[in-house]
């Protein structure tokens, strides 16, 4: 049963045990759906009267930190149940989707509830509902900054533009640096979400050869040589699909390549602060000619929709034109909150339960796919699966699909005219338990071992 940690505050004694109960909450002490002490319980433990905990528990409700259930007590607000997706034998499991695990205290939600009770108290709440300044408020701009510096670049707030997400940061960036018609280069194997984006600016794009380590330099120079490139998009750490971390000295070549050739470097790190030890990015190395995006989907939650993107300090003024004709300006509520979380250090706190549930799953499918030819990163929320023979991508997905289990084949990821390989990206998070994820990955071993099966699905 819960006992406030500490209530020795100026004020009223229920004003202490609210504030110390939102602590709580915030620190994930106490998770969603905890149920409470009775009223007198608590009045018992703290040596107060039963009407000084009821106006606490009337207090943190009024900060949408508890709620009240007649006749069973009260309990930590949020959600206890995941809509996102029924359990059950019968139900469909997603291992297609790169959703963030869920770890099982959720200090997203409860800091969410927190913070949203804490900016309606703050002076000039009224602001956050009006137009924000162009390219994110100065307090947001500067929680971006902090953030970027996390992966270990030196940002400046006035250089960090506020983003409707990464996929709009991208959007953003590219609309900038590129007319249509002009070529991008990128991985021959990338994020989908890139060509998506290229397809609607109309530009070309062309894939490079890639290894375990991701981009090879030399592919870069030849086309650099061959084809005029305005700008090279990459995703130096956990690569998307592969997980491929690029090695420092590989970075190095990259760097010095772009600058031979005047080409701009879309640095892609929205997983980068997943693993705890990473090379420094692309942007600490070439800071004039890097455009790096960051994000807090992957990393804290999908629904804040705040990304950063940090740019050369001659470019911002052109890209505030740009993010100003797309969306003119990010949700100032949303960004409020991302802010909080990252200035309090809650995003830390968030951060370091999704790398760990991501190790806990990433332990999980090796354990489930042992022999299996795959690559993976410990903090990966995704592995990349290659196909023995005779299986074919799209057959091993069908199969699956039959079977109920979602993946996403290769052909998603392939840039250019060139086969694809015979792999498929598996996503760990979006299962909503590890229990749904063992039995997922069950299924998608039990169907590599069917070599019969695959000969009979290729046409």
């Amino acid at each position: 049963m819960w006992r406030p940690t500490s209530t020795d505050r100026s004020g009223p004694r229920y004003l202490a045990i609210a504030a110390a109960l939102e602590e709580d909450v915030a620190s994930g002490a106490l998770s969603p759906g905890t149920r409470l002490p009775t009223h007198r319980e608590l009045a018992d433990r703290l040596g107060v009267t039963v009407g000084t905990v009821s106006r606490a528990y009337a207090e943190a409700a009024r900060r949408g930190l508890v709620t009240g259930e007649v006749g069973r007590g009260t309990f930590v607000g949020g959600p206890r149940e995941e809509a996102r997706e029924v359990e059950g034998p019968e139900a469909p499991i997603d291992l297609a989707q790169n959703h963030p695990p869920e770890p099982a205290a959720q200090p997203h939600r409860a800091a969410l509830a927190t913070s949203l009770a804490a900016l309606t108290r703050q002076a000039g709440f009224g602001r956050l509902l009006n137009y924000p300044a162009a390219g994110g408020n100065a307090a947001d701009r500067e929680a971006g900054a902090a953030w970027v510096a996390r992966a270990g670049v030196a940002a400046a707030p006035e250089q960090v533009l506020v983003c409707t997400g990464s996929q709009h940061g991208l959007a953003v960036v590219l609309a900038t640096l590129l007319q249509p018609g002009d070529l991008l280069l990128t991985e021959s194997l990338t994020y989908a979400g890139l060509k998506s984006v290229a397809g609607l600016l109309h530009l070309k794009v062309a894939g490079l050869p890639v290894d375990a380590h991701g981009l090879q330099p030399d592919a870069f120079e030849a086309a650099c040589r061959k084809r005029e490139a305005r700008a090279l998009y990459l995703i130096p750490t956990l690569h998307n699909p592969t997980t491929a971390v690029m090695p420092l000295e590989r970075r190095r070549e990259i760097a010095a390549i772009a600058e031979r050739h005047g080409v701009a470097i879309v640095e892609d790190d929205v997983h980068g602060l997943l693993p705890e030890r990473r090379p420094p990015p692309l942007a600490a190395l070439a800071p004039e000619r890097t455009y790096f995006l960051t994000s807090t989907s992957k990393t804290l939650a999908p629904g804040l929709r705040i990304a950063y993107v940090l740019a050369p300090a001659r470019m911002v003024p052109r890209l505030t034109d740009s993010l100003r004709a797309t969306t003119w300006a990010v949700a100032p509520l949303t960004a409020a909150v991302a802010s909080s979380w990252i200035n309090s250090g809650t995003a830390d706190a968030i951060l370091a339960a999704r790398r760990g549930e991501a190790r806990a799953r990433q332990s999980l499918a090796r354990e489930v796919l042992a022999g299996a030819d795959l690559d993976a990163q410990p903090e990966a929320y995704y592995l990349w699966l290659r196909l023995p023979e005779p299986w074919r991508r799209d057959s091993f997905a069908a199969v699956l699909r039959a079977r109920g289990v979602e993946l996403t084949p290769a052909d998603a990821f392939a840039v250019g005219r060139g086969p694809a390989p015979h792999a498929v990206r598996l996503c760990l998070g979006a299962a909503r338990s590890r229990d749904t994820l063992r039995r997922g990955l069950v299924l998608v071993a039990d169907v590599l071992q069917g070599a019969g099966e695959a000969g009979g699905a290729v046409i």
